[in-house]
């Protein structure tokens, strides 16, 4: 979105045209199934399921512990369709993505695996104490990775306390090779969960708007990519502009905008197959597409004859369900986990603000009061606060809780907007727009307000959605 976006500045009339006129690029290759198993490197199939057996002995913050991520072990070390080099250079890559995961997360300072001593197979359940002791590490990951015999990997990690010199937990996956980051953000799920005590996100996807051109004229397509910025693919072409993509809550679809010859229509494209199919179109300004939590429905806003409302489909398609009448514009419309409620943006007090609806539309009431304009909120998956963008002047990222108190602002550009959320809750995504030349970049921030970052992408960005944890 834009600044005229936020506005409901949108004008847009044309002739329908069919839907083979969409755009759609290659499908991205389908994902196979990773299997969790027992982390027994002795036989990489056997044993018992892991699970804690000790507890962290660290105390200070987060963000001063230390952690040797070293290169994951192999027992015999051949190639596979993931590396060529062989699975020990596949363990060395692996540590690496580890690495990054902890490391961008600003709570922890990985070391590894470039100049750390690589620990031989034996070594991953039977670690040398003294030598990651000597290297002032707190937190020590090992892990392995072994070709099987019907061409997929076998992944364990494992995460030691160094004071203790014991376990506190492991776990292990079977992958296709073509996966074998999965496995990585996997074994970094467990180690940032095992110490935060918080819910896992590494293993994830986001969808964004790949945005190319100069700024008065952007191409924008539709693209999905890993947590990390990695496995990157374009979903469009961009003959057709795509808008505001939403992962279904069983991360087998993606549900956007799109505008073809001007003229809006609301698709729900399968990743799997690569098909796509029109839930609703109309010749009247449309946008802000949402999920219901169960797949079921999808909320949009539509203007028609100057006054912009929310209302509701079926994601099957069919008959569409107004729920504000109110005069004005209201946009967005993002339900709370459980379904029961609705909060979306509205501008009847005279500004742009926060309401809160139940979900039939009953009830509508405002909830923020702290001065400034208020748009795109987005309700936490853990429920308990609301992202959106804050404006007093410049566009900020803010959260407050359903109630409208505590608001906290988090980010401090020019225009940063559209804010989505992490799975856990804990982090908030969002893109940024450069002043003077447009260009548009998407960004990561913490509930803190700490631990902003840019994360890269091949092309200009804007409009993110982070989906839920991969199945």
């Amino acid at each position: 979105m834009s600044r005229g976006t936020l506005l409901g500045a949108f004008a847009l009339v044309g002739l329908i045209t069919p839907l083979a006129a969409q755009d759609l690029a290659s499908p991205p290759p389908r994902g196979g199934a990773v299997e969790q198993v027992a982390a027994d490197a002795s036989s990489a199939q056997d044993g018992d399921e892991g699970g804690l057996t000790g507890s962290v002995s660290f105390e200070g913050n987060l963000d001063d512990l230390g952690i040797a991520i070293p290169a994951f072990a192999t027992d015999r070390d051949v190639a596979t369709p993931a590396n060529a080099q062989g699975t020990g250079a596949l363990g060395a890559e692996l540590a690496r993505v580890i690495s990054n995961n902890l490391r961008n997360n600003g709570l922890f300072k990985p070391s590894g695996p470039d100049g750390l001593p690589r620990p031989t197979f034996p070594q991953i359940t039977d670690p040398q104490w003294a030598v990651w002791s000597n290297r002032g590490a707190e937190m020590l990951v090992h892990g392995y990775v072994r070709a099987r015999g019907d061409g997929n990997l076998v992944v364990g990690c494992y995460l030691y306390d160094m004071a203790l010199r014991d376990e506190l937990v492991r776990s292990g996956w079977v992958v296709p090779p073509a996966d074998w980051r999965r496995a990585a953000h996997k074994c970094s799920d467990l180690v940032y969960s095992r110490l935060t005590g918080e819910s896992p996100f590494f293993d994830s996807r986001i969808a964004y708007i790949a945005e190319t051109g100069p700024k008065d004229n952007r191409t924008k397509r539709l693209a999905i990519m890993d947590s990390d910025g990695a496995n990157h693919r374009f979903i469009t072409t961009g003959r057709a502009t795509a808008l505001t993509p939403r992962y279904s809550p069983d991360y087998r679809r993606l549900l956007y905008l799109s505008y073809v010859d001007g003229n809006p229509r609301i698709y729900i494209y399968d990743i799997g197959t690569g098909r796509q199919q029109l839930v609703t179109e109309s010749t009247n300004p449309t946008f802000a597409p949402r999920w219901s939590p169960d797949g079921r429905w999808i909320l949009y806003s539509m203007a028609v004859n100057g006054n912009t409302d929310i209302y509701r489909v079926s994601a099957e398609g069919g008959p569409s369900v107004r729920l504000t009448t109110e005069p004005g514009i209201d946009v967005g419309g993002s339900y709370s986990p459980d379904g029961s409620q609705i909060v979306f943006e509205s501008d009847r007090s005279g500004s742009q603000q926060v309401y809160i609806m139940n979900s039939d539309g009953t009830n509508q009431r405002r909830i923020s009061f702290f001065g400034g304009r208020a748009a795109t909120p987005e309700w936490s998956p853990r429920g308990d606060q609301i992202a959106f963008t804050y404006i007093p002047g410049d566009f900020n990222i803010a959260v407050m809780s359903p109630n409208g108190r505590n608001f906290r602002k988090l980010s401090n550009g020019w225009q940063d907007e559209a804010p989505t959320w992490a799975p856990n809750g804990r982090i908030i995504q969002f893109f940024r727009t450069e002043r003077n030349t447009g260009r548009t970049a998407l960004y990561q921030v913490d509930l803190t307000g700490d631990n902003l970052r840019r994360l890269n992408t091949p092309v200009d960005a804007s409009d993110p959605a982070w989906g839920p944890i991969l199945p």
